[in-house]
């Protein structure tokens, strides 16, 4: 039987967009379309996983027809419109405290200079160690309301710490207006005190907190950016979400939203 077939008969796994349709579990094993930073990405999660980090998936081989296995992590995974037992600040401290852990053990390893890694969501100033980029609910696996594990690390690229957690804010507190938040979230949550929240669950340095904000006007650019690529390129899913949430009216909503809100929300992670 082929990888396609045997593909066919696994349990399709749902959530994200880059990979729909495509990932698929057999028992133990996850199996998806392979980057192409695979072979540095491959070394990377082991050399995590040796240095005392269990909460990533390890990996298992490559096929020959371009796809990667890894082991399946069990637990809970939200997906859109997100439920609000994911919300909870509980759920949001967690997420800080396990990038917090990913990043203490990144920074003993060191990034493949010679591989390719995805420029798209990478921090624009470069850095030393290998940021996730995409710590979004579907990348989060949850026990017991708590993050348990990250997942789907296709988008990882050298960068500095705070980028990456710039970039999981955006989702989890989440940095958007309040009408944009009301497609996805739950109503009623406070981004400020939630922002605070995740720096205080990720144990960020003054210097960093005052940074912060900053770079998620940053960050936020870098995923418009990576958005108006996919829909260049004809990508059917980029383009429906757009259109359903709004268009690019809805960009400019939350880039004009967070410029507005840069004193308060410094002002919350100072305070």
């Amino acid at each position: 039987m082929t990888a396609e077939g045997e593909a066919a008969e696994g349990e399709a796994l749902v959530g994200g967009m880059v990979n729909a349709g495509s990932v698929f579990r057999h028992g133990a094993l996850v199996e998806r379309p392979a980057p192409r930073t695979a072979p540095a990405l491959h070394a990377h999660l082991l050399a995590l996983q040796e240095q005392g980090f269990d909460a990533a998936p390890r990996p298992v081989r490559l096929t020959a027809d371009g796809r990667e296995q890894l082991t399946f992590i069990p637990g809970d995974v939200a997906l859109p419109p997100f439920p609000r037992w994911v919300m909870t600040e509980t759920a949001l401290r967690s997420v800080g405290s396990l990038l917090r852990r990913l990043h203490d053990v990144g920074t003993a390893i060191e990034v493949d200079p010679c591989a390719e890694w995805p420029r798209s969501l990478a921090d624009p100033a470069g850095g030393t160690m290998l940021c996730h980029n995409d710590v979004c609910p579907e990348n989060v696996v949850f026990r017991n309301g708590r993050a348990a594990a990250l997942i789907d690390f296709n988008l990882a690229a050298p960068g500095r710490a705070i980028w990456d957690v710039a970039m999981t804010a955006r989702y989890w507190v989440p940095m958007l207006d309040p009408m944009s938040a009301a497609v996805l979230y739950p109503a009623g949550l406070d981004a400020p005190a939630r922002l605070r929240i995740l720096a205080d669950g990720y144990g960020l340095s003054p210097q960093e907190r005052g940074e912060l904000p900053g770079v998620i006007e940053q960050a936020t650019a870098s995923c418009r950016a990576f958005v108006a690529d996919r829909v260049a390129q004809g990508d059917p899913l980029y383009g429906q979400a757009l259109t359903e949430q709004g268009g690019w009216q809805r960009w400019d909503r939350i880039q004009q939203w967070l410029a507005a809100h840069r004193e308060q929300f410094t002002a919350a992670l100072l305070g």
